[in-house]
């Protein structure tokens, strides 16, 4: 019996750096691994019809959209009819379009655990970092001009107020993280995380509420309808005169010209960011501004981080093709 055939859809330079060993060896026994050799969105949709044509499972890494873009409704529609699972390399799966996954009865598949310590950790440097000033410290020291003459004192994190928006895995990881710095955690969800969460925090049932309390705001929830743009100057304005925002969640969350005024006037003191509206183009703006820690989308950019995600991409392909479902379905496709 011929064994279901896997696309592996990652770039042939970027992609699968870290576990090739295990795709071969955990899922090479079950699958025919189709490499990935699309040059172009359009080679890509010849390929569908010839070389991809029977596939099963398509093993989706981000670095693939730098040859054929993102999984969008038109590329989905332009899939083999035998595709079944897409499973994404990511936490975050706004790159692949569900509702239309779901419409040709693909199911999708994605990395969240895997991502929660190295993200965790990058925003607990933007917070550090924004606050103690240490992006314009860093670029004065290596101009040579010591401290520069725009040097001010800058803010401790100890005893500040951090507000988490979207107490997921990345955000409970966070939270431990900080409160080593004696920083307060207050977080916002549409409920309350149940069971609590094993360390001190305060839920808070209105996010202005969590606004108008925090010193910090960082932001940790996924980039969908509901939330792309819903962070703009109505919640600028809410917040503590002097405050600053920390987003690893995804650029377009926020309304990038309002964070630019809200820096500007000063309502925010700082800022820390790691993600863009338009990556990997990053506003000319906000390159210039001395009191922000800009970061190129570093969260999950360790091997150690990238070879759990990777493995977990193969452990629901494993599932999946050997009768068991999924592991990690989205949300969107939950009964």
């Amino acid at each position: 019996m011929s064994k279901p055939k896997v696309l592996v859809c990652a770039h042939p330079e970027y992609g699968l750096i870290w576990a090739k060993d295990e795709i071969v060896s955990l899922l090479g026994p079950i699958a025919e691994l189709v490499p990935f050799t699309s040059k172009s969105r359009e080679e890509f949709y010849a390929d569908c019809k010839t070389k991809y044509d029977g596939v099963v499972g398509i093993y989706r890494h981000s670095d693939s959209a730098l040859a054929i873009g993102v999984f969008d409704k038109d590329l989905i529609e332009h899939l083999p009819s035998s595709v079944k699972y897409v499973c994404h390399n990511g936490a975050g799966y706004d790159q692949v379009d569900v509702a239309a996954c779901s419409a040709r009865g693909i199911q999708v598949s994605h990395t969240p655990g895997a991502v929660d310590d190295a993200t965790a950790t990058n925003a607990a440097f933007l917070i550090i970092s924004a606050l103690r000033q240490f992006s314009y410290g860093e670029k004065m020291a290596r101009s040579g001009l010591w401290k520069g003459p725009k040097w001010t004192p800058a803010s401790d994190p100890e005893g500040r107020v951090l507000g988490i928006i979207g107490m997921g895995g990345i955000g409970k990881a966070l939270a431990r993280r900080m409160l080593g710095f004696n920083m307060k955690i207050i977080y916002y969800n549409r409920s309350p995380y149940s069971p609590a969460p094993d360390f001190p925090c305060t839920y808070i049932d209105n996010m202005n509420n969590l606004l108008a309390q925090s010193d910090v705001v960082s932001l940790n929830l996924p980039l969908n309808a509901n939330t792309k743009g819903s962070f703009g100057k109505a919640q600028f304005d809410k917040m503590k005169d002097g405050a600053c925002l920390v987003n690893t969640a995804r650029g377009a969350v926020v309304v990038e010209e309002d964070l630019i005024a809200a820096l500007e006037s000063g309502k925010l003191a700082c800022a820390g960011l790691d993600v863009y509206p338009e990556e990997p183009k990053i506003n000319p703006i906000l390159q210039k501004m001395d009191q922000i820690t800009i970061l190129p989308h570093l969260g999950t950019e360790t091997r150690d981080t990238q070879k759990k995600m990777e493995v977990q991409v193969v452990y629901n392909l494993i599932s999946a093709l050997t009768g068991k479902g999924l592991i990690n379905l989205v949300k969107e496709q939950r009964v």
